[in-house]
């Protein structure tokens, strides 16, 4: 293998250039040369295919930065249609007039469903990322736990849904496969410094902070939301009993005077119903975008605590006024990523590399972890995600990683986070806040984008 392509697909996580860089040094090692495709698969529609020579006479480009945010490269929710031959033909071939042997594609779920029909024409693999860590699985046997059911409108356009089956395995933290995804650590701290920052308000004006964190429908950054030290977390993987909140709210309030809960964007209700609202993406696992389940949690709690409880202790004038939402937002997404998510991002994009090389193809690397050898990297067919139909599916919180009475992480869910963040903070972290957030020079330089600096390099395929 000369030659190997890798894009930046789906939402964009700190980890991304750590990732690309990985590639790129064990590249080097092996003297293969390493393209970049601008813009995820978008890249590929291009006539064009912009693309930039990452590493030139086997050394990397200056502007790739594993200690950046984002993706030099660009990333964006563009998808292949698998249904499309044609496209998928023109494709192949432009990949083949750029002499790219080899495809990595980093990405999460949504990203290794879309490079299943390019795997049939060129060696893929996947490379993961994600900040949700829904990319991976519990137990090897997951994927059989899904059933799918037909529409009942008679509608032949209308979409199977598919419906999770009570699990029949005892679970094993040594069982997980790919047991935390680049970008996972360093949204968690984010979030977890954001709620700490929030407390200050609530205890200061006696009020009950409710704040929304991402992760769709899985639970994991709710669970690490823990490091901030909320009184109550709220994860998807298990309905609300909203009697039992506004109790333990009340109650926490009655001691401390201020409350902060801690919501996943994907909360469900006793009915299984999400609280927020959905809108569909692009992204070929259906992944939606899920807005307004902090707001409509806090209707609730509103209805369920009443004015009076709050206005006969002269704590505040309603209950309106005295609980509000706040969202950590995309912040989680970006700036530079953790020690911990650097390192393991670039372990994992030299692995993609080493996949390519040795002849695998439609293949994930994996960050594994077990009691014994702690943090190591494995590799695992894409065949292992996927249902019986074919479908790779976001993977949610295991239930064991959640004290649903309690509304904290059990004793498992605390073993399960241990190891990625007892030494998550490296020490050039910590020396980078000091250097650059009040750099004096920040006042006067203007912000000078890496992408002024990544045009000049990219080229095209010329017809």
């Amino acid at each position: 293998m000369k030659r190997i392509g890798i894009l930046t697909a789906g939402g964009d996580t700190p980890a991304l250039n750590a990732t690309v860089h990985g590639a790129v040094m064990r590249a080097n090692q092996l003297k293969v040369e390493m393209f970049g495709l601008v813009k995820g698969f978008n890249s590929l529609f291009n006539p064009r295919v912009p693309h930039i020579h990452l590493n030139p006479l086997f050394r990397e480009i200056p502007e790739l930065d594993a200690t950046m945010g984002g993706t030099i490269l660009g990333a964006s929710r563009d998808y292949v249609d698998p249904d499309d031959g044609n496209i998928l033909d023109t494709i192949a071939d432009r990949l083949k007039a750029l002499g790219i042997d080899g495809l990595i594609c980093v990405g999460g779920d949504g990203t290794l469903n879309g490079l299943q029909p390019i795997s049939d024409r060129l060696p893929t693999v996947l490379s993961p990322k994600t900040i949700d860590n829904d990319l991976g699985l519990s137990y090897q046997s997951e994927p059989d736990e899904w059933k799918r059911i037909a529409p009942t409108d008679g509608n032949d356009q209308t979409e199977f849904r598919y419906q999770r089956i009570k699990a029949n395995i005892d679970f094993d933290l040594n069982g997980m496969i790919n047991y935390v995804t680049p970008g996972y650590a360093t949204s968690v701290y984010v979030a977890a410094q954001g709620i700490q920052r929030i407390r200050t308000t609530a205890e200061s004006h006696r009020r009950i902070a409710i704040v929304e964190v991402m992760g769709r429908r899985s639970g994991y950054i709710a669970l690490g939301s823990a490091y901030g030290q909320p009184d109550i977390i709220l994860v998807p993987e298990h309905p609300l009993d909203m009697k039992l909140i506004t109790e333990r709210v009340k109650e926490i309030y009655d001691l401390q005077k201020n409350v902060v809960i801690v919501c996943g964007e994907g909360i469900i209700d006793e009915n299984g119903s999400e609280l927020g609202a959905e809108v569909k993406t692009t992204d070929p696992a259906g992944n939606v975008i899920l807005t307004g389940a902090a707001e409509a949690l806090r209707e609730r709690l509103i209805e369920g605590i009443g004015d009076d409880y709050f206005v006969t202790t002269r704590r505040s004038e309603s209950a309106t006024t005295a609980i509000f939402t706040r969202k950590v937002g995309h912040v989680q997404r970006g700036g530079r990523p953790l020690l911990f998510d650097r390192f393991y991002a670039a372990q994992l994009g030299g692995k993609s590399v080493d996949m390519l090389v040795e002849g695998q193809n439609n293949s994930v690397a994996a960050l594994q972890w077990n009691r014994e050898a702690g943090f190591h990297l494995d590799s695992f067919h894409a065949n292992v995600f996927r249902d019986q139909w074919g479908l790779i599916h976001a993977r949610c919180m295991h239930p064991s990683f959640y004290d649903a009475e309690r509304m904290q992480p059990s004793q498992i869910g605390i073993e399960y986070l241990l190891p990625i963040f007892t030494n998550a903070i490296g020490h050039a972290d910590v020396e980078y806040i000091r250097q650059t957030v009040f750099d004096a020079g920040n006042l006067t330089r203007p912000f000078h984008s890496v992408n002024t600096d990544i045009n000049k390099r990219i080229r095209f395929l010329k017809n």
